[in-house]
Formats: C-alpha cells, structure tokens, sequence
C-alpha cells in the first residue's frame, strides 16, 4: 500500500531531483498586497520550476494574512499544483509549511483543515506536545508530516540544544547515548514512531555537524532541509551530513534564491544539477 514517502520517492525518481521548492508570497514581492497577487505570485514559481521540483511547500503565514481571501487562494494553489501533477503525469507532494502543534480535538480540526479542506499532502508540525499531538496528522499513511527537530534559526539552539538525559523512564526504545542533546532526542522518537512511513524531520541545513547526529539518530527517515540559500548554508556540506545511505532522504529547501531571480526554472535547473552532481560525488565517495 502507498504511503506519504513512497509516493515522494516516485517523484524524486521521476525528476532526479531533491529540491523542495518553497511558496512564500511576501508582501513586499507582490505587486499590490492582495490574496490574488499572492497567487499569481506563487503560480508563477510552479509554473518555471515544475519540471524539477519534487515537492512543494506553501508556507500558510503568507496567506492567513490576507484573511479568507487568502485561505481560498492556498487552496487554489494547491489545486493547481494538483493540476500540474496530472499533466506531468507525476505526483507531486504538497507540504504545507504550517508548524501546527496541538491536542485532541484541536489537532483533530488543525488535520481535517490541511488534509480534508486544502488538500495538502503533508504538513510541518511542532512535536513538543507529544505522540498524541500528531497521531491525527498520521492516521492516513498517504498522508505525511515533518516534525521540528533542529531548526535552521539562529535562535534554534535556546531549547534544541539542551542536553538531556535518557533515564529508566524515556520513551524512545532506539539505543541512544546516556546524554544527548534533546533534537537527537527528538530524532530518536521519530525514527521510533515511524510505523507508516509518513513521519520525516525537519533538520537546518546550516548546521552539517547537526545533520550528522540527527541521521545517527534517525537513519531512514527523510529530512527536509531549509537554509540553502539567503541562509547561507553551504549545500555540499548539508548533503555529505545528511544523505541517507542510498543517497536520498533529504529534501532541500529553497524559497528567495529562486523567486527573487528573474529566470526561476534556470535557477532551479542549475540548483537541481548542483544537487545532482555533490549527491553522485557523496554516493561514490561512501562506496
């Protein structure tokens, strides 16, 4: 049966591609702050980049600001990426970057609205709640989530970089350090919690060292990776730390380094091959 990460798999295989294309729709780019320019804005990008995204990923702020108006055109947006999808022939995955985090009914609703309502592929969700706070998001396994585990913030390290000790009554079961830090915690859980193939990390790809421990910690799971980019992070570094073993398991994200240039499909051409090329280069090197 499908599941949320085979259906993503099938697309990275169908473009050769690992780039994540982030669908910001600032203010300040659009030509008038409507709801309207926002998704002319956004429709734009996934029209040029479409042949070598293998996801998407909206980020839902940008559009609650424009009220109802903008929750109708986040919902247009990804009808059309559906459309794009059909006549590619490929299904692209549409992850809505909406960092949710909630209990009970509440992350019942948060769920129904980005899966039922929008119809969203996947979501970003805050974990810090606990188990019971994303089994709503998780119960359809063609449905998937990123949770937060190291974020690409300066100010990430405040809590994630807490060092946490794993005593008689932790509820990870992998075989982790004694004393670890609580994003390799994190990690651990989520590789645990895995059952459906529908669970992935959110993990900076401004912080090599990190993404290393995070893949100890969560060997299979996919990564999404954002700071590639106006972030600054350097993406041979990324991908050496976090590819997986077979080469994939990282999705890497980008947003103003394609929309602000005026040739976005070159731009995504040229990041794609980039990509391409250190992902060759790191799969020969660990042979």
């Amino acid at each position: 049966m499908e599941t949320f990460f085979s259906f993503l798999e099938k697309r990275v295989d169908d473009c050769s591609s690992l780039l994540c294309i982030g669908l910001d729709p600032q203010i300040t780019d659009l030509k008038e702050p409507t709801a309207a320019c926002a998704l002319d804005f956004c429709l734009d990008i996934v029209k040029a980049t479409v042949p070598y995204a293998a996801a998407f990923k909206p980020n839902a702020a940008f559009f609650e600001v424009f009220g109802a108006e903008g929750w109708t055109a986040l919902k247009q947006l990804i009808a059309a990426i559906r459309a794009e999808s059909e006549r590619f022939g490929s299904h692209i995955p549409v992850i809505l970057d909406a960092k949710r985090g909630d209990i009970a009914s509440t992350a019942e609703a948060y769920a129904r609205s980005a899966f039922g309502n929008l119809g969203a592929d996947g979501i970003t969700l805050n974990p810090y709640l606990g188990k019971d706070s994303i089994e709503p998001f998780i119960q359809d396994q063609e449905k998937g989530v990123f949770l937060l585990c190291k974020t690409s913030n300066p100010g990430s390290g405040d809590l994630q970089d807490l060092m946490v000790r794993k005593e008689g009554g932790g509820r990870t079961k992998e075989p982790l350090p004694p004393s670890m830090f609580l994003y390799e915690y994190v990690a651990g859980l989520a590789q645990q919690w895995n059952t459906r193939n529908n669970i992935g990390l959110v993990v900076g790809a401004t912080y090599p060292e990190t993404l290393a421990r995070v893949r100890t910690a969560a060997p299979d799971l996919w990564f999404l990776a954002p700071g590639v980019g106006a972030q600054g992070a350097d993406l041979r570094s990324a991908l050496g730390a976090g590819l997986r073993r077979d080469g994939k398991g990282m999705l890497i994200n980008v947003s103003r380094s394609i929309a602000s240039v005026e040739d976005r499909r070159l731009a995504a051409a040229e990041l794609r091959d980039s990509i391409l090329e250190i992902q060759g280069l790191v799969i020969r090197k660990r042979i």
